[in-house]
């Protein structure tokens, strides 16, 4: 993992396969281990270079103030297409999982010259909040268990990762893969501060990030070939919402994962590879 500069701002990355191959960026949800390992090595091995990255505010990214973001949706998206150019400059595949597939819907239709194709996993077309009456909202009990449960001793390790376990029972997700994924995270976020450790967790930079305007009106300018990835399961955005995204790009392809909930499975990492390699 190194860090880049790319829009005046400093951004963590991890690079899998040879620097000359067709780039893949995948937008982290906010850090980059929101996409697993194994599908990132799984597009390198299919001919790929493979690109993760912290979002600003986490991980190895440029770090403020996540209580207080001075940038916008639209900022991150800049990142997104600075990152390209920084990297190879010829048009990328984009990925962006959960909050990263908001950006990465911004990016694609602020900055259309920069990438070739597009993913978008487990997210919704409307900014953090209430969405539109035609989406399905966050699963209600399973918000209520989730809010309700006390928050750890953020520099604590072990109790940061068995917090992410919880949790991650509660959304149906792998809490064994949750756990390890926390003290990764942890490990890697700069500072030992509660506040910059929740952050990075719970990606809370999101709660008050300015998100206007509105881009959900505008998928249908999206001409690039473009795959929605949803998990059936999914309790935080259920698969409706990545139904909706299917529907009004057009001629996107959408692939469920049966049994996967809000987090990518790594058990799906070869079916998601298989289908992100046809698009590009």
């Amino acid at each position: 993992m190194v860090t880049i500069e790319a829009n005046g701002v400093t951004l963590g990355i991890e690079s899998f396969g040879d620097d000359g191959a067709p780039l893949v960026l995948l937008a982290g949800g906010t850090t980059m281990l929101s996409w697993p390992d194994a599908l990132c090595e799984r597009l390198a091995a299919s001919g790929r270079r493979v690109v993760r990255y912290d979002l600003r505010d986490s991980g190895e990214s440029t770090t403020t103030d996540p209580a207080n973001p001075r940038y916008t949706l639209r900022d991150l998206a800049v990142d997104a297409a600075a990152l390209v150019e920084a990297l190879d400059g010829a048009p990328a595949h984009l990925g962006g999982i959960g909050v990263g597939g908001m950006v990465a819907q911004v990016a694609a239709l602020d900055h259309p010259g920069a990438f070739s194709a597009l993913t978008l996993v487990g997210t919704r077309a409307v900014a953090p909040g209430r969405p539109d009456t035609d989406l399905p909202d966050h699963d209600g009990a399973t918000m209520e268990r989730l809010f309700s449960r006390p928050m750890p001793d953020w520099t604590d390790r072990r109790a940061v990762a068995e917090f992410a376990a919880t949790n991650a029972e509660i959304l149906g997700d792998d809490p064994a893969a949750a756990r390890a994924s926390a003290a990764r995270i942890w490990d890697r976020t700069p500072g030992t501060e509660p506040e910059t450790q929740m952050a990075n967790q719970l990606g809370m930079v999101f709660a008050n990030l300015d998100c206007r305007p509105r881009w959900r009106e505008r998928l249908p300018e999206i001409d690039i070939p473009t795959l929605v990835v949803h998990g059936r399961r999914d309790r935080f955005f259920p698969v409706g919402n990545g139904e909706a995204i299917a529907r009004e790009i057009p001629g996107a392809r959408l692939l469920v994962l049966e049994d996967a909930a809000t987090a990518m499975p790594a058990a799906a990492a070869d079916e998601v590879a298989e289908a992100m390699a046809t698009l590009s």
